[in-house]
């Protein structure tokens, strides 16, 4: 039987994500094809991506980037497009099958909407717009029979362990996370930590946003109150744990006392594959994860007073209404104004 060919929309494909699908659309080209790519102003890297993929659509965020664009690339036979119009144009882009949704924070939204509103399968991969409007996604994708797939590793992780099981079985979901840069740091010394520190990552690659994220855990608040909608839970079955190796990614236990865990190597090229291939599996070149050279696996409970940040999110998700959506807000100012210098860690 001949196998069909997924056509890929991409918003955002110069970020992390972006460039992470794109480098598994390379491992299978006979799988996955690229019909249209959406980014912000990076027109340099959006340039190679067009010459290589060769997508009939491409939207950018200004009409600036978009002249640029349209004059390097010469005859190229692309149409590029810019602006919200641009970016509604690329997801309902002809013949497309699945759109990857990686754009940072609220920006977000709009498109992923837009994708849920034409039937379009959906890899999510921005929280943000789970976070503000979660209830209408859901009610939308109920609508027009869209399918939202997680990318997230830990919400891919819950969803893998979940396939097939009944939902009224559970009792808790644990979403880990690293800690981040300033998990062992004196607390004394975190309000003055450095933009060039906090960036440090310990485990995972990420643009700067999230990066800020996981050290304040916000990444995690949020990924708390995604869980509520994207599955569908209670916020009292939802929980955060410390796991400084990063190799479980989500627990699921049940009301019998079982907890089945997904575990994998530190990669978001496999979340992102997995959504990409879902419901089948694919191979992959990767490295498969070895327990022996992981030796120990540590987790902590998250300590409210290192982490005021997740204690504000865990009360948005509880009281619910419009909070995540002023927390959101809130957050992403802090966190720009951060990342221009304006204001320091513990300032956010």
């Amino acid at each position: 039987m001949l196998r069909k060919t997924k056509n890929l929309v991409i918003l955002r494909s110069t970020g992390s994500i972006g460039r992470n699908t794109l480098e598994v659309v390379r491992n299978y080209p006979d799988r996955l094809k690229v019909v249209a790519l959406a980014a912000g102003r990076n027109i340099d890297l959006l340039e190679k991506q067009v010459l290589e993929f060769k997508p009939q659509l491409v939207a950018v965020e200004r009409e600036t980037e978009a002249w640029k664009l349209r004059k390097r690339l010469g005859s190229q036979k692309v149409e590029i497009l810019h602006g919200d119009r641009g970016f509604e144009a690329v997801v309902s882009a002809r013949g497309s099958d699945l759109v990857v949704s990686a754009i940072t924070g609220f920006a977000g939204l709009k498109p992923t909407l837009a994708a849920l509103k034409k039937g379009k399968d959906l890899a999510l991969a921005n929280k943000e717009s789970m976070v503000v409007a979660g209830p209408l996604l859901r009610k939308t994708a109920a609508r027009t029979g869209a399918k939202i797939i997680p990318v997230d590793s830990e919400h891919s992780g819950i969803f893998q362990c979940l396939n097939g099981r009944k939902k009224k079985f559970i009792r808790k979901i644990y979403l880990t996370a690293s800690g981040g840069p300033f998990f062992r740091v004196p607390l004394q010394e975190l309000p003055q930590k450095s933009l060039s520190e906090a960036l440090q990552h310990p485990r995972w690659k990420m643009g700067p946003k999230v990066t800020i994220d996981s050290a304040t855990l916000m990444n995690k608040g949020l990924e708390l109150i995604e869980a509520r909608w994207l599955f569908d839970l209670k916020p009292e079955q939802l929980e955060v744990i410390i796991h400084p190796q990063s190799v479980i990614h989500a627990l699921v236990e049940y009301l019998d006392g079982s907890v089945l865990a997904q575990l994998s190597q530190t990669d978001m090229r496999i979340p992102i594959q997995y959504a990409l291939s879902y419901p089948e599996r694919w191979p992959t070149e990767l490295r498969p994860l070895d327990l022996t050279e992981v030796e120990k696996l540590e987790f902590y409970p998250v300590e409210e007073n290192r982490y005021p940040l997740f204690t504000l999110a865990r009360k948005a998700l509880e009281t619910g209404h419009s909070l995540p959506v002023v927390l959101n807000a809130a957050n992403e100012v802090a966190v720009r104004a951060f990342l221009d210098g304006k204001i320091s860690f513990g300032q956010i």
